[in-house]
């Protein structure tokens, strides 16, 4: 609710966030462990799939499989974003991508704007034959058109399936997991598919098309980079390894984890909102704050991160901030 934090919103009608996967070791036996020679050499170890917002608030954090795609736990986190009422838009690379993830955020009213690799590539589908548009003169032609029947036979379990979720009785993941456990790929699995496409390639020649929305989706995604660095800073002992082989105690120690960073993160902001309280030429508050938006306040090189947390007492710095002129500051 900080004023200041509204300086790095693109849009002031819209939260932009985005999200992404870091592996981590497991130096203990662990079930749900797997190996990737590429982040873990012989070793095995989990996936922290962390989300941040335009304000560059933490506000999810889970832990699962590294041999797990990240996409299935997009919409999982995105639920459980429910401190804002703007229209928001997610960002994922292509990890986090599938087209069934399209077509469940369309439903949840949250865009889905991901980087996908090789996006020339990419399939773009209509509701006609390609041979419609190429008799039309069409230089951009779909290609193939998607599979009306095959949405509307299954649009009531659409529905329910959306429903389950936004009234969590039970995970995204957990559904994606079970529909896509089937030899043959199941027809609700298939229909979501379909409408998916539609939402893709909607979104993909928009992407084409607005240089602002490729540069915006790229800098949400350096958030996430950036605050997966910061991850590494706070996750610092045992070789930043979890000694944990239980997910429950796994999922508690990135809870505290995400705590310290979002704490961090809270004293740089009232930090900088005393700095432009304390400035009163207005010109100088405006380049202040121009400069202020055009950084990042996820850095920690100023606090040691290897001193004692002791909350039995209280701070030496709780008067250090005066919160009415923090509050009476207007941007």
């Amino acid at each position: 609710n900080l004023k200041l934090s509204s300086a790095y919103l693109k849009d002031p009608e819209v939260l932009h966030s985005s999200s992404d996967g870091r592996k981590v070791n497991v130096d203990v036996d662990c079930l749900h462990a797997n190996h990737s020679y590429k982040y873990f050499g012989k070793d095995k170890g989990v996936t922290i799939y962390t989300f941040i917002d335009e304000k560059q608030s933490l506000f999810h954090n889970s832990v699962f499989s590294a041999s797990d795609r990240e996409a299935p736990y997009v919409i999982d986190g995105l639920l459980q974003n429910e401190v804002t009422d703007l229209r928001q838009v997610h960002s994922t690379d292509t990890h986090g991508y599938t087209e069934q993830i399209f077509a469940v955020s369309h439903f949840l009213g949250i865009a889905f704007a991901p980087r996908l690799a090789n996006i020339g590539n990419q399939q773009i589908y209509s509701f006609s034959a390609r041979k419609t548009f190429y008799d039309k003169g069409y230089r951009l032609l779909p290609s193939r058109p998607v599979s009306k029947n095959q949405i509307l036979d299954h649009w009531d379990d659409i529905l329910r399936f959306i429903a389950t979720i936004k009234m969590k009785q039970a995970t995204a993941s957990q559904l994606f997991k079970r529909l896509s456990s089937y030899s043959k790929e199941h027809p609700l699995y298939r229909a979501l598919k379909e409408f998916g496409r539609v939402i893709k390639s909607q979104f993909i020649l928009t992407y084409f098309d607005d240089e602002d929305l490729r540069q915006q989706i790229q800098k949400q995604l350096n958030r996430v980079e950036l605050s997966n660095r910061f991850s590494r800073a706070v996750f610092f002992d045992n070789d930043q390894a979890f000694q944990e082989g239980v997910l429950a105690d796994q999922e508690v120690a990135t809870a505290c984890k995400l705590l310290l960073q979002n704490s961090i993160i809270l004293w740089n902001y009232l930090y900088l909102s005393d700095l432009v309280a304390d400035t009163s030429d207005p010109d100088d508050r405006r380049d202040l704050i121009e400069s202020i938006s055009q950084g990042s306040v996820i850095t920690w090189k100023h606090v040691n991160l290897r001193g004692e947390y002791d909350f039995r007492r209280k701070a030496s710095n709780d008067a250090r901030f005066d919160m009415d002129k923090i509050r009476s500051i207007k941007l």
